[in-house]
C-alpha cells in the first residue's frame, strides 16, 4: 500500500523534472549550456528580477529555462495541446493525455487557458525546490480537479486512473483492473480523517506529513537538477 500511495506523489516531481531537462537540453545533451553560450540569450521575460525573488531558480537556470521555453513555444504561451505533446514523448507506451490535462490545469493558476513562461517557472519552482508544504499544497491543488478545496473519491480515482494510463504497460506491478479503486480506497481510508467522504487541506497535509513513504518522495528529486 506503502508503494502505490507514494507513486501517486512521486509522479508529480517525476514528470515536472522530465519538463524542467526537456526545455533545459539536457534530454539530449549531457550538461547544460555553457556561460560563453548563455550570453546569446538577448531577450528576458518581464519581470525577471521578479521572478529571482519569487522563486529558487537562479538568474542562469531562468535564462536556460525561457530559452528552452521560447524554443518550444515561439509565440510565449504553452496551450494545452503542445503540453499534452511534451508529456506524450516520455510516455509513448502509454496515453498521457487525461494526465498532462490534470496537470496543464494546475499550472494554469489564472485559468486563461495558456501556461506562461512566468506560470511554469513559478509552479516548477514549488513542485521542485519548495518545502515539503509547498509541494504538498500544489500537489492537493493538482488533485482537486474542480477547484473547490476539497479531494473526492471521484476526483482521485480520475487521477489514478490517468496515472495508470499514461504508465501503460510499463506499471509495475502489472495493474489490475480495479487498482485505481483500490488506490483510492485506500487513500480515504488514510486521509480522511472524519470519514465524511471529502479530504481537505488541512487532512492532506496531515496524513502525508506523518506517512514516511510520501516524506520520502517529496525529496526524491532534490538536487538533481
Amino acid at each position: 500500500m506503502g508503494h502505490r500511495r507514494r507513486r501517486c506523489m512521486r509522479q508529480v516531481l517525476r514528470l515536472a523534472r522530465y519538463l524542467y531537462r526537456w526545455l533545459s537540453g539536457t534530454l539530449i545533451e549531457d550538461s547544460i549550456a555553457e556561460d560563453g553560450e548563455l550570453s546569446t540569450v538577448c531577450y528576458r521575460p518581464e519581470g525577471v528580477e521578479q521572478l529571482l525573488q519569487q522563486t529558487k531558480f537562479t538568474r542562469r537556470e531562468l535564462q536556460i529555462l525561457y530559452r528552452g521555453f521560447k524554443n518550444e513555444c515561439p509565440n510565449g504561451v504553452v496551450d494545452e495541446g503542445t503540453f499534452k505533446y511534451i508529456y506524450a514523448q516520455f510516455f509513448p507506451q502509454g496515453d498521457s493525455s487525461t494526465y498532462a490535462h490534470f496537470l496543464f490545469e494546475a499550472f494554469d493558476s489564472r485559468k486563461s487557458g495558456m501556461v506562461s513562461f512566468e506560470d511554469f517557472v513559478t509552479g516548477m519552482s514549488i513542485i521542485l525546490r519548495g518545502s515539503v508544504t509547498e509541494k504538498l499544497n500544489w500537489a492537493f491543488n493538482l488533485y482537486d480537479l474542480n477547484k473547490d478545496g476539497f479531494i473526492t473519491k471521484e476526483e482521485m480515482t480520475d487521477i489514478m486512473r490517468s496515472i495508470y494510463d499514461m504508465m501503460g504497460t510499463c506499471t509495475y506491478p502489472c495493474m489490475q483492473k480495479d487498482a485505481p479503486k483500490e488506490h483510492v480506497e485506500n487513500f480515504f481510508q488514510k486521509m480522511d480523517k472524519n470519514n465524511d467522504g471529502v479530504v481537505t487541506i488541512e487532512e492532506f497535509l496531515e496524513s502525508c506529513q506523518k506517512d514516511e513513504n510520501i516524506m520520502q518522495s517529496m525529496h526524491l528529486f532534490d538536487n538533481v537538477i
